[in-house]
Parts: C-alpha cells; structure tokens; sequence
C-alpha cells in the first residue's frame, strides 16, 4: 500500500539528504528534476497524491528561473538541493542569473482566463514556505519546505 507510507515518528534513520542535482536551464532537462525527485519524495512518506503537487510546483519553480533569472539561456545550470528531514521536506534551487525581484512575484488573477502565470499559485498551495534570497552575489536561492505529517504506523 504504498498510498499508505509513512514514516514513524520515532524513526529518524530515513532521514536523507541532501540530495544535489545540476541541471542543464532547458526545459528538455525538467523530466530529469521530476524523476529524481519522485521516489525521494515517496521514501519521505508522500503519497501519490501531494508528490505529484510537489514536483509540479518544483517543476513551475525551475521554469520561473529558465525563463525570469535566465531569460531562456539554455547554456546556465539550476542546482536543486533536497533534503528529506524527519519534520519536514526541503527542496532548494539556486540560480546564477538575474535576481529574482520579490516584489513582483504573485500569481495572476484566476479571473484572468489565459494560460500562464499559475507557477507561483502552485508553489504556494504545495509548500508550507517559499522563500527567495536574493542576498546572493549572483543569482537567487529559492527554498521551498513542506512539513511532514508523522504517523505512527
């Protein structure tokens, strides 16, 4: 029942991580990001379900820098960083390329029917906490976590 996983309270030897993946910025390389992630997040206890939330909003997130941070240069790199603690999942992308302006950063109006600029609603409704760093030399690090719910199986 693998619907059912999840981990023990008491059982921290499944903790993991971290986990670094260096992918190329295009968007041919996403299917890459989404496999990797996939069984971490299942090992982590996720179901189906809210895997699946988490590794579009991941997937949203590395588009967002494709196209804002690099402006569709495909020669850049995205630095995922992963790591699945007892209490939470943490997912970090770092990237080298224009910072992120905070400001601007918000989903469209639903109201507003057109495709596009729905990745930040996503990143939302999936993670606990988004959070840009800007603060970088170069570029922007972006952490998204997700608390974990502890069950005792």
């Amino acid at each position: 029942m693998a619907e059912d996983r999840r981990r023990k309270t008491d059982n921290t030897q499944n903790e993991t991580g971290p986990v670094t993946l260096i992918v190329p910025s295009h968007p041919k390389y996403l299917y890459v990001v989404r496999s990797a992630i996939y069984p971490i997040l299942t090992d982590a206890g996720f179901g189906r379900k809210d895997a699946r939330r988490i590794i579009l909003a991941v997937d949203e997130a590395c588009s967002n820098i494709i196209k804002h941070a690099y402006e569709g240069d495909h020669t850049k790199t995205i630095t995922l960083t992963i790591t699945d603690a007892a209490d939470r999942f943490t997912v970090r992308l770092r990237d080298y390329g224009r910072k992120a302006d905070t400001a601007k950063i918000a989903p469209r109006d639903l109201s507003d029917i057109r495709p596009g600029g729905l990745g930040t609603l996503f990143i939302g409704a999936a993670f606990d906490a988004v959070t840009y760093d800007t603060n970088q030399e170069q570029g922007t690090l972006l952490t998204l976590e997700k608390k974990k719910q502890q069950v005792n199986v």
